[in-house]
C-alpha cells in the first residue's frame, strides 16, 4: 500500500469572512461547496487547489488561538507551488499582505518566502 496524494488540509479560522475573502479573493481558489453547520455553529468551505487537492476552511465559535510559531508542534506551514515567487510577491503586495523577503533554499537552489493568512498561519511560497 501506498500514499497517493494529499486530498485536503483542514483550516480553522477566527473570521470566516475575513478568511474566505483571502482564500478566493486574494489567492483565487474556487469554491467547490459551502456549508453551514447549525449543530456546531460552523461553516465549511471546500476550496479547489489546481492540483486536485483541496482546502477546508473552517469556523466555529472562539476558537483557542495558535499556541507559539514557527517551530510549535504538529503543522509548521502550509507550501504553495507558483512559477515564480517574485511575481507572485508582487501580486499580494499590490493586495496590501506583509510578504518576508525571498529567500534561497541552500539544497535546492530555488527561491522561497512566507506571508501569512488572516488568522497569521504561515504560508509559503516555493518556485517550482
Amino acid at each position: 500500500m501506498q500514499l497517493q496524494r494529499i486530498h485536503h488540509v483542514a483550516i480553522i479560522c477566527s473570521d470566516y469572512p475575513v478568511s474566505k475573502r483571502f482564500y478566493t479573493d486574494v489567492l483565487g481558489l474556487k469554491v467547490l461547496a459551502e456549508n453551514y453547520r447549525q449543530e456546531r455553529d460552523s461553516y465549511k468551505l471546500d476550496l479547489a487547489l489546481p492540483d486536485g487537492g483541496q482546502l477546508e476552511l473552517f469556523s466555529f465559535p472562539n476558537p483557542p488561538e495558535r499556541q507559539s510559531r514557527p517551530e510549535a508542534q504538529g503543522l509548521r506551514h502550509l507550501a504553495f507551488t507558483v512559477k515564480s515567487v517574485g511575481d507572485y510577491v508582487n501580486y499580494l503586495v499590490g493586495k496590501g499582505i506583509e510578504v518576508e523577503p525571498i529567500r534561497i533554499d541552500e539544497f535546492t537552489g530555488k527561491p522561497y518566502t512566507f506571508f501569512n493568512d488572516p488568522d497569521g498561519l504561515p504560508l509559503e511560497l516555493y518556485q517550482g
